[in-house]
């Protein structure tokens, strides 16, 4: 992540995008962004969190479709030895383990490689890690955000190990994307290691209330978090100091608890760990039941809320609105660390705490 200056203001920008796009500001109220806080989701577990039966649903749904191991499997078997040799390594490949914002784990493209029955594969394993729900919309913003350069086609994959032999996992890159399917090889990580997702939806800098972003609305739900705390309260969640750089696997360490920032869930109340989870889980909706239920599992068994800091950024408010457009979740096995300025970037790591 590098700096650059706007009316005299630093502001962030992202090595990932090669130009940038002026959108007219429009300012908007902390009432009209956290309108209908009072009656977001709260739950008394995980599950409600989701919303009733939700997560019934999506489960149904994984069982009734391929899962995305399955075709990868498929995949792999279909590779002819040069597909191989481009796309394939030892399982404990250092490649492997490395998230970025905009990258290409190989240097060969989904739809250079790949004939056409092979990219309709590697489509459908794309769409087989996220939700029913979510899924058309994620598709979406694949495309939009590589469409200067062949969208979904421009991603490429890798694939470590050998499915079926107990230990592999699939990887796709691209312009805010780095996916994983594990078939859980990857013990005590969810999704199989870390992870980014984001979306510029109408140009490099948005506007305030991020018009057409898919995933806005994670901000959104966050800044219901802040509605809800007191002043006290207020004043330990909202941190003055630089967010954290964006500097590929090093952005989602995971740090000791004295370098945690923001407010503990220890010092919340009770209704407000519970909005806590319900946000938690919201913005995991895009992803596949699977591995949403691995996540809350991994929370829950290093402490749950309690253990985790939520902490909102002053810096990067776009329009200066006090809708705080950065805000992060921390804990002892546990980063998201959502960059809504200027447009969205979201790393996530959540695996066994140590």
């Amino acid at each position: 992540m590098g700096e650059r200056h706007r009316n005299g203001r630093r502001a962030v920008t992202c090595a990932d995008c090669d130009r940038a796009a002026s959108l007219a500001e429009q300012a908007i109220t902390r009432r009209q962004v956290l309108a209908g806080a009072a009656g977001g989701i709260v739950a008394a577990g995980w599950v409600g969190a989701m919303g009733p039966g939700s997560l019934a649903a999506e489960a149904a749904s994984a069982l009734a479709s391929a899962r995305g191991e399955t075709l990868v499997a498929q995949l792999y078997k279909s590779l002819t030895e040069t597909q191989r040799a481009a796309i394939c390594f030892g399982f404990d490949h250092e490649l492997r383990s490395v998230v970025d914002a905009n990258w290409h784990i190989t240097e060969t493209r989904v739809d250079t490689l790949f004939d056409k029955d092979q990219q309709d594969l590697v489509k459908q394993i794309f769409l087989s890690l996220h939700s029913e729900r979510y899924r058309d919309q994620v598709m979406k913003q694949v495309e939009h955000d590589a469409r200067d350069v062949g969208g979904f086609g421009s991603t490429s994959v890798a694939i470590f190990g050998e499915p079926g032999t107990g230990k592999f996992e699939y990887v796709q890159t691209g312009r805010h994307l780095t996916r994983r399917c594990d078939g859980d090889s990857v013990e005590g990580a969810a999704f199989g290691g870390p992870i980014f997702y984001g979306h510029a939806a109408e140009g490099f800098d948005e506007a305030p209330d991020h018009p057409g972003n898919v995933y806005w609305y994670q901000g959104k739900r966050a800044n219901e978090v802040f509605a809800a705390l007191d002043g006290k309260q207020r004043e330990a969640a909202l941190v003055s100091g630089d967010p954290r750089r964006e500097r590929k696997s090093q952005t989602v360490a995971i740090r000791p608890a004295e370098r945690r920032i923001g407010i503990a869930g220890a010092d919340l109340s009770a209704d407000q760990r519970t909005l806590v989870k319900a946000v938690l889980a919201d913005v995991l909706m895009p992803f596949r039941a699977e591995d949403v239920a691995e996540v809350m599992k991994l929370v829950d068994e290093a402490g749950g809320v309690e253990r985790l800091h939520m902490a909102f950024h002053q810096f990067g408010d776009i329009g200066e609105d006090g809708v705080w457009d950065i805000w992060q979740l921390e804990g002892p096995g546990m980063v998201w660390y959502f960059r809504g300025h200027p447009h969205v970037h979201t790393w996530v790591n959540v695996r066994k705490a140590v």
